[in-house]
């Protein structure tokens, strides 16, 4: 796409150039993305908030995101791009959709923060618990992250015991325990996977194969899964396996948590345990019901939500918890999540599937697309066998990845930068702009194949 236009005007009356402070102007000659990266890397480690955003694995430099609407995004510089990124699915609606500017418009006008309970968090509470029938009550927090260490905290809790199982592949924040990486046993004791993080922080951490049933024991308090494994591509679990941790929890009384910040409300009104037919003790929200603004959720049965503060024993509190700005957007972006909705989005993911599939088969460059429901992945390289665990995945040709990626960007399509992230398609995403996307993957492929 990369069309150029003004819109960072110069300082003066109204200027509405993106980061303009009283003192400084970004919009003074309109400031390209390398100048702003680099001013950002002498105020913000590495310039950026959230390490993927760097274009470490893809090589070269972040584009500048200025502002967005519908299906593109738009950088400082004026270019515009087709977004297939949307914000790692929490924009579902499309950027800046008019329902939800207006819900959090209304909703500042009356304040951003109390520190004391609002209606708004109530109703957005009740909302997912009229959708997700095993929520029998739902917890409100800022993020994804917040939601898998309070799941966590709580199944521990609950039962008394110390250990966690969680899946090579499985990505489910920035929570210490979860940090881990595996070793070569069918189940092993995990080890830390980033600096920073003591030895203490995971040993009672587990780490198994992705849809391998593991064998537990009354050690376990919970096990933790993405119920479609969506942070090593998009891997869908196979027939038996989330009914076989179901009753593998159930046999040495361990509690099962679904991790559905991505996939819930994004698969469909009861997010991934609705369409597997697999009821989780806890279930871990984000994203989408945010409606793009930061926040996180867990739900639960009854007896054991009731653990938590100020109910039970289970300490959880956040100032900025039920925050009444993001949840005005949850409620609007929930509200407007129509069962008729999701069934258009699945048929446009399978469209955007197939159309870069045929693409990358024309341009000669090998990727294969899986579908999920309303997700999609992209596997670069020879191996065309279906990906079924984290070994199975790590088989993509990253380098082939960020060849694409890079070739996509020139073609005017924003893609994550980063091999193992899924494709989010949205509302906005309608049969035109899929077909733009896909002729410009013709190209892009091309250029990739060419090297």
């Amino acid at each position: 796409m990369s069309t150029p236009e003004t819109m960072i005007p110069a300082c003066g009356p109204g200027c509405a150039a993106a980061g303009c402070t009283p003192t400084v102007c970004v919009g003074a000659g309109v400031p390209s993305n390398h100048e702003l990266f680099d001013r950002s890397r002498r105020a913000i480690p590495g310039g950026v908030n959230s390490s993927i955003r760097a274009f470490r694995a893809v090589g070269g430099e972040p584009y500048v995101v200025a502002r967005a609407s519908g299906a593109t995004i738009t950088d400082v510089e004026g270019t515009t791009y087709y977004d297939l990124v949307q914000s790692y699915g929490a924009v579902i609606l499309g950027h800046a959709h008019p329902a939800i500017t207006a819900a959090v418009s209304r909703a500042a006008v009356d304040g951003t923060s109390y520190g004391a309970p609002t209606p708004r968090e109530m109703k957005l509470a009740e909302a997912i618990r009229e959708r997700v029938p095993s929520c029998d009550l739902v917890r409100l927090m800022n993020s994804g992250t917040e939601a898998t260490s309070t799941a966590i905290r709580l199944a521990r809790g609950v039962t008394g015991r110390d250990r966690i199982v969680t899946f090579a592949g499985n990505f489910h924040g920035a929570t210490d325990a979860l940090l881990v990486a595996g070793g070569s046993g069918v189940a092993t004791l995990g080890l830390p996977g980033t600096a920073g993080v003591p030895n203490a922080a995971v040993a009672e951490t587990m780490v198994a194969p992705y849809n391998a049933v593991p064998v537990l024991d009354e050690l376990v308090a919970a096990v933790i899964v993405e119920p479609v494994a969506a942070n090593m591509g998009v891997v869908a679990p196979r027939p038996g396996f989330l009914e076989g941790l179901r009753a593998e929890c159930d046999r040495v009384g361990a509690l099962l948590i679904f991790d559905e910040v991505i996939t819930g409300f994004r698969l469909g009104t009861g997010g991934a345990q609705a369409k597997y037919d697999v009821t989780p003790d806890i279930t871990c929200f984000g994203k989408v019901i945010g409606g793009g603004l930061p926040i996180g959720g867990v739900g639960g049965r009854a007896d054991v939500m009731e653990h938590l503060s100020p109910l039970g024993p289970v300490f959880h509190a956040g100032t900025l918890s039920g925050n009444p700005l993001a949840t005005a957007a949850g409620l609007a972006a929930l509200d407007t999540l129509t069962p008729d909705v999701y069934i258009e989005l699945m048929a446009r993911a399978r469209h955007l599937a197939a159309g870069l599939r045929d693409a990358c088969v024309a341009g000669g460059f090998r990727a294969s697309f899986p579908v999920v429901g309303t997700l999609v992945g992209i596997v670069c390289g020879d191996d065309a066998a279906p990906v079924h665990d984290f070994d199975d995945a790590k088989r993509t040709d990253e380098a082939a990845y960020a060849a694409f990626f890079r070739a996509m960007l020139a073609e005017g399509v924003a893609m994550a930068p980063g091999a193992y992230e899924a494709i989010f398609v949205g509302l906005a995403h309608d049969d035109a702009v899929i077909d733009a996307i896909t002729a410009a993957a013709h190209r892009a492929a091309v250029a990739a194949a060419s090297g």
